[in-house]
């Protein structure tokens, strides 16, 4: 019998909270009877969810659309630039629809608008755990939307909104199905992941018969129950955070932390409207290593910020070798439209931020490769992500996918394991960014 199931293709841009959203779509359309398709060819209609949270990410959605457009023709957008219908049907004035940030129902009305599902969502079920994007091995578990910090360089509460947290109960009952299906890695997303449940005044919610409140520390508590390595992203260093780290010593949930500091100098974090007490932060950061000597901090930075003098930028990257950051990236400061940070006076000439990220990711490396080569010798366990005929890679617990690095196990027994195995491995070799291993037992 042939497939007359309606197609619907997907291009899933920006964070990892964008992609849990187009998850919850594709999830949605699945059960509904709709196949999707990784191809514009043969696609009924195209959804693209957008990214806009600076001007560079704008560009690349731009570019998304009119791809879409020119190789389909029949597109709905959505996600964050979502909120500019004005300026993308002036570029695309032919688009389906155009909606927001995790307006799921509204895609999928567009959806149905554009080719109406085929049959009866009620005799087609998808997996309880949902669709996803990712490797079956590991997925992303989004707590909450929205943000209540006002950051002066950044315009996401105004593309998606205040803080909004989920039930611990609803967020504990997706992990568990996602682990029950066969997830070994949880990574905890939303925009400020140690700010969970502050709307919700901390409210309890069940899970398992059992009360459980909407805080950052109960939340991780129950998570570290399930089996799974569970790995936490986008943590704002508030002092409740020091109440985690005792989980990961134990290891209840992954020596991991994700914290966004963006500067150090206080001068230059009163201008971005972010806290200003780096100093402080040292020393908090030397406690977290004392309680969990193999803890892993990833962060970012922004460099060439309004104002910022040699000598603040010389006085973040002194922070960051005190600071000793495992991993970090950074962002060249861009003139966001709509950001209060635009209007500030003493903007960096672009040659100086070049050279300023240039000489920040030089310190950052030298310092990786420091940390890195501390583990020579040591046997850990890794998560196996993709295997070859030359081995396979995979990720310790201080490397999350996608922006940190890899363990490469180059054997023969190698070849046989599967994505998703946790194994473990003796450390051989180690550079800036990766790890290179042997099979133990």
């Amino acid at each position: 019998m042939q497939n007359t199931s309606p197609k619907v293709g997907i291009v899933s841009l920006g964070c990892a909270k964008a992609l849990v959203d187009s998850e919850r779509i594709v999830t949605r359309l699945t059960a509904e009877g709709y196949e999707i398709t990784g191809s514009y060819e043969g696609a009924d209609v195209v959804i693209v969810n957008t990214c806009g949270f600076l001007d560079s990410a704008r560009a690349e959605s731009f570019e998304a659309i009119g791809e879409a457009m020119a190789r389909n023709g029949r597109v709905i957008v959505t996600g964050c630039m979502g909120v500019d219908e004005f300026g993308i049907r002036d570029a695309h004035p032919n688009v389906l629809a155009v909606t927001g940030p995790h307006q799921y129902e509204a895609v999928v009305h567009a959806v149905h608008e554009a080719v109406p599902p085929a049959h009866d969502p009620f005799l087609d079920l998808v997996p309880p755990e949902g669709l996803h994007l990712t490797p079956r091995h590991y997925a992303f578990l989004k707590i909450s939307e929205g943000c209540n910090n006002k950051c002066s360089f950044c315009i996401i509460p105004d593309l998606r909104g205040k803080l909004d947290s989920r039930p611990a109960g609803d967020v504990l009952g997706e992990a568990e199905r996602l682990v029950s299906a066969g997830v070994k890695e949880l990574l905890v997303i939303s925009q400020d992941t140690s700010a969970y449940g502050l709307d919700l005044k901390y409210a309890k919610s069940e899970w398992r018969g059992q009360p459980v409140a909407a805080r950052f520390l109960d939340l991780a508590t129950a998570l570290g129950e399930l089996g799974a390595w569970v790995r936490m992203h986008y943590v704002y260093p508030y002092p409740h955070v020091d109440d985690v780290i005792p989980l990961m010593a134990e290891g209840k949930i992954l020596p991991y932390l994700d914290i966004p500091f963006q500067h150090a100098h206080p001068d230059v974090l009163r201008a971005m409207k972010r806290p200003a007490d780096q100093a402080k932060v040292l020393d908090r950061i030397a406690k977290w290593r004392e309680i969990c000597p193999d803890l892993a901090i990833r962060s970012t930075f922004i460099v060439g910020f309004p104002g910022e003098t040699e000598e603040q930028f010389e006085y973040l990257l002194d922070w960051m070798e005190e600071a000793q950051i495992d991993r970090a990236g950074a962002f060249k400061y861009e003139n966001v439209a709509g950001a209060p940070s635009r209007d500030l006076p003493d903007q960096v000439p672009e040659e100086v931020k070049e050279q300023r990220w240039q000489r920040l990711m030089e310190t950052q490396m030298a310092i990786s490769q420091e940390r890195l080569a501390t583990r020579i010798g040591r046997i850990i366990e890794v998560i196996v992500d993709e295997v070859d005929d030359e081995g396979a890679v995979a990720r310790s617990k201080w490397d999350a996918p996608e922006v940190d690095g890899c363990v490469f196990i180059d054997s023969e027994d190698a070849t046989k394991l599967q994505p998703g195995d946790i194994v473990r491995v003796e450390i051989d070799e180690a550079d800036e960014t990766d790890l290179w291993g042997t099979l133990v037992g």
